[in-house]
C-alpha cells in the first residue's frame, strides 16, 4: 500500500504560531482557489474526503495537516501533507488577501521541516501573474516544487504536451522543478505524482 494512503487529518491552524513544532518532513499543496488541490490530494491519498473541497472559491481559509504514520511506530507521523489557503479570488477584501499572503508566505519561507511545494496549476490557462508571484518567493528557498497541471484530460495528449513544455520553460528559474500532467478523474500522472512525493517524505520510498 501506498505510503500516501495512510494519511489521516492531523490538525488545522488559523496562524503559523498554532501549528506543531517543526519536525517530521512536509509536503505542502498550494494553488489557486478552486484549483483543484483538495481533489489531489484526496485522490493520492485514496479517500474520498480527507480534505475538504468547499463549493464557495475562497472560502479554505486554515493550513490543514494530515498525518502519515510511521509503520513502526503509527502513534508517531512520519511526515505530513500540508493543504494551504488558495489564493487569488477576487470577491474577497484587500485585507482578507493579505492575511492570507501573510499565512502562505509566512509558512512557505519560515517552515524548517518544508521539504517540497506542490504546485496546483490548472494546464488550460498556464501560468498565471499570481501563480507567478507564488514561484517567485518559493524560488529563494531552494525547495523543489512538482507543478501537477490539472485537468489534463481536457486536452489532447500534443497540446497536453505543449503546454506541460510551455509551462517548464516558464518556471526554468526555479531550479528543482519537476512538471507533471495530472487528472484526478481520469488518474493521469496519479503514480508519477505520488512517487515524487513519497520520495519527498522518505527517500527509501523510491529507488
Amino acid at each position: 500500500m501506498s505510503l500516501l494512503h495512510r494519511a489521516s487529518f492531523f490538525v488545522s491552524a488559523a496562524r503559523i504560531d498554532q501549528l506543531p513544532a517543526p519536525g517530521a518532513p512536509e509536503v505542502c499543496f498550494v494553488g489557486r482557489s478552486n484549483s483543484g488541490k483538495s481533489t489531489a490530494i484526496n485522490v493520492l491519498t485514496n479517500q474520498r474526503r480527507l480534505a475538504f473541497s468547499s463549493k464557495t472559491p475562497g472560502r479554505t481559509r486554515l493550513i490543514n495537516m494530515f498525518g502519515l504514520p510511521d509503520p513502526y511506530d503509527p502513534e508517531r507521523p512520519m511526515g505530513f501533507l500540508v493543504d494551504l489557503p488558495g489564493y487569488g479570488y477576487a470577491a474577497i477584501s484587500h485585507d482578507e488577501r493579505d492575511k492570507w499572503a501573510e499565512l502562505l508566505g509566512g509558512y512557505l519561507a519560515t517552515r524548517t521541516s518544508l521539504v517540497g511545494v506542490v504546485l496546483l496549476v490548472d494546464i488550460r490557462r498556464g501560468v498565471t501573474d499570481l501563480d507567478r508571484r507564488l514561484v517567485d518567493f518559493i524560488a529563494p528557498t531552494g525547495r523543489p516544487v512538482l507543478a501537477l497541471l490539472t485537468k489534463a484530460d481536457k486536452l489532447p495528449y500534443g497540446q497536453r504536451m505543449r503546454a506541460v513544455f510551455a509551462v517548464k520553460k516558464e518556471l526554468a528559474d526555479i531550479g528543482a522543478l519537476h512538471t507533471v500532467p495530472f487528472s484526478a478523474p481520469n488518474r493521469i500522472g496519479l503514480e508519477e505524482a505520488g512517487e515524487h512525493i513519497e520520495n519527498w517524505i522518505s527517500p527509501k520510498v523510491v529507488p
